[in-house]
Formats: structure tokens, C-alpha cells, sequence
């Protein structure tokens, strides 16, 4: 019986873990699009000067700046440039979340932008949704992690000959 209340332990635990996930994600993809938003406010001006003299080449404004003999505006060119390069961050980490839960989840694991990332977590509050991405992550997650802890503890018991008992032999 004792062995039943633990397994439901060890489900509503990974459960718990598993329902954070879309959470975290959807967190992340609000973050991403934030800054997204914010880098594109900031380049309006340069992208309108680009459109107006180099047919939107924001790159051609940049070396165009990096020619000039002014030095200041020599200068302006690594600003900008750092503005584009930003931008051009972010609008690709928004495209790479607009795809099927799974790609979105492969982007989050092996490719998400590290920076971004730990902004996410620091601001992380936990939280439980509702919907039924979350209630699949939570379920499948919570059957996961009572299988797996399960399981290496069966491994562990038949390392260690915990649990058996010895045959009775009957005369």
C-alpha cells in the first residue's frame, strides 16, 4: 500500500514539474517578442534613412557610415551595427518559436539564445495553465518521472539484492 502512495507521490511531483515547462516556453516567447519589438523601435529611424538612400539596405548604411570621414559618424556605425545584428537575433529566435510544439521545444534545447534564457528563468514565477499543451506535458512528464525514479530503484534493488528473499525450501 505504502509502495502505491509513493508511486502517486512520485507522479504528482513529475506532474508538477512537467505543467512549468509550457509555462517557461510561453514566458521565453513573450521575452523574445518584447525585445524583438524594442530592437525594431530603436532601428525606425536608421531604417528609414536605409529605405529613403539605399533601398532599405540597412547593411549599405552601416558601411556607408563606417566611409565617411567624420569621425563621430564612423563611430555611429558600431552602434548601429549592433542594433541590426540585435534585431536580426531576435527576429530569428521569433521565427524559430512559431513553429509545432516540438520544433519550438528542440529550438528551446539546442538553441535558444543563452542570454535570453536566463532573463526568462531570473523573472520565472511558477505557475499552472490550463491548456491542453500543459496538461499533456504535465502528464506525460509526471508518468515519466515515477517510471524512470521507479525504476532505478527496482535497478538499485537488484544490485543490491535489497527486497529478495531467500526460497523456503519445504520438506
Amino acid at each position: 500500500m505504502m509502495l502505491g502512495y509513493l508511486r502517486l507521490v512520485l507522479f504528482a511531483f513529475g506532474l508538477l514539474i512537467g505543467i512549468q515547462i509550457p509555462g517557461f516556453m510561453d514566458d521565453y516567447a513573450k521575452r523574445v517578442d518584447a525585445h524583438r519589438i524594442e530592437a525594431q523601435e530603436g532601428l525606425n529611424g536608421f531604417q528609414a534613412t536605409a529605405t529613403r538612400y539605399f533601398n532599405g539596405d540597412l547593411d549599405a548604411l552601416v558601411a556607408h557610415y563606417r566611409e565617411n570621414p567624420d569621425p563621430i559618424i564612423r563611430n555611429d556605425a558600431d552602434s548601429v551595427e549592433v542594433l541590426v545584428r540585435r534585431s536580426r537575433l531576435l527576429e530569428a529566435e521569433w521565427d524559430a518559436l512559431q513553429g509545432p510544439w516540438y520544433q519550438r521545444t528542440w529550438h528551446m534545447l539546442t538553441r535558444a539564445d543563452n542570454t535570453l534564457l536566463q532573463e526568462t528563468y531570473s523573472a520565472y514565477t511558477y505557475q499552472i495553465l490550463l491548456t491542453p499543451s500543459a496538461i499533456v506535458w504535465a502528464v506525460a512528464s509526471g508518468f515519466l518521472f515515477a517510471f524512470v525514479v521507479e525504476g532505478l530503484v527496482l535497478l538499485l534493488a537488484s544490485l543490491f539484492s535489497i527486497g529478495s528473499r531467500p526460497a523456503r525450501h519445504m520438506r
